[in-house]
């Protein structure tokens, strides 16, 4: 009986991962870039989530980061002609540089709570209003991507085609769980549950507060920048608004937040509800079907989206302040518990 569940299992996740992989040759192109956005935001949520998630250090600033690995990558490109893929990786450091900086002013002077929240938003505020005031970014022009006009894995675009895209936040999005795994199953991971839960105690511990906030600090921006650089290879324009504007910041903590924060595949979950509700609500805010007439006086108003964020994220607080994935967890425990009695009494 054992056998045939392993079985079972084994056989589902092939059949899992070979529908994953031939998904993107069967889907409709609108279909296709849901996918890749819901896998685009479970990423970046993904990358929140180590630094707010398990090291408990709530971020509303992360655009910072981001914006700086879409900035540094797009600029060596459009000024030097670097390779993106190369790009990418000196965005990430340019990133954890960043980051690791604001991160000991904070943490050394024991900024914490709320308080590092402002800190880290008005970081990515003043990097928003330098690229604005910049001549060297193109001030609020914003920069377009140069364009080869042939698709090339080597060279990072794909005009013809989004399906390579796919492949590489797939990827991307396979490669930070497994980054996460790792460090949920080691000493770090341990270390940063500690810090999450009662610093002091942590502390008192021996367990050194300003070297694992870093340590959590520098993976989470070296990995939101990998996610700014892809983001402006897949939409071949950023301006200042777009990469290091409170919104990004906003739209990545939602994921996470909804999912459930300090939970693997939190992020994912969140991704999954929140995405594909928010291009349902600008499909229908921007032309209201004929059965739902009291959408009408809302079409083309912007801003709908985020006021349903609004309302679902106090849903969540008020109802599942563990999000979707602590709520499912809840319920395993208690059916668990609830087996237990059972055998126990019979």
């Amino acid at each position: 009986m054992r056998e045939l569940r392993i079985i079972i299992w084994y056989g589902l996740v092939t059949l899992f991962v070979v529908g994953v992989l031939v998904f993107p040759y069967l889907a409709s192109s609108f279909i296709l870039r849901l996918a890749i956005l819901i896998l685009y935001w479970a990423y970046l949520g993904q990358c929140w989530n180590i630094l707010s998630g398990y090291a408990g250090q709530f971020s509303f600033g992360h655009s910072a980061y981001f914006g700086l690995g879409a900035y540094t990558s797009t600029l060596l490109l459009f000024k030097w002609g670097l390779n993106p893929w190369i790009g990418m990786f000196i965005g990430g450091i340019v990133a954890m540089c960043g980051g690791i900086f604001i991160g000991f002013l904070c943490f050394r002077y024991r900024v914490r709570g709320v308080y590092f929240a402002l800190a880290t938003l008005a970081f990515a505020e003043i990097l928003r209003l330098i690229a604005i005031n910049s001549a060297f970014v193109r001030k609020s022009m914003g920069i377009q991507i140069p364009l080869r006009r042939v698709d090339s894995w080597l060279h990072f675009q794909f005009e013809t085609t989004t399906i390579p895209y796919y492949y590489i936040i797939l990827a991307m999005v396979l490669g930070s769980i497994l980054v996460v795994r790792m460090i949920e199953r080691s000493k770090l991971g341990y270390y940063f549950k500690a810090i999450h839960q009662d610093e002091e105690a942590a502390a008192s511990l021996g367990v050194s507060l300003l070297r694992y906030k870093m340590v959590a600090m520098g993976i989470s921006c070296f990995m939101t920048a990998l996610g700014g650089t892809f983001y402006a290879q897949y939409f071949f324009f950023i301006d200042p608004d777009l990469v290091f504007g409170v919104e990004v910041s906003i739209e990545m903590l939602l994921r996470p937040i909804v999912g459930g924060v300090g939970v693997l595949w939190g992020p994912l979950v969140g991704a999954l509800v929140l995405t594909p509700l928010s291009e349902i609500t600008r499909t229908i805010i921007r032309d209201p079907p004929p059965f739902l007439p009291f959408l009408f006086p809302l079409k083309g108003r912007s801003g709908v989206d985020l006021m349903l964020y609004g309302l679902i994220v106090i849903f969540v607080i008020i109802f599942m302040q563990r999000g979707i994935m602590g709520l499912i967890q809840n319920q395993r425990r208690r059916l668990e518990k609830q087996t237990q009695d059972e055998e126990l009494f019979a």
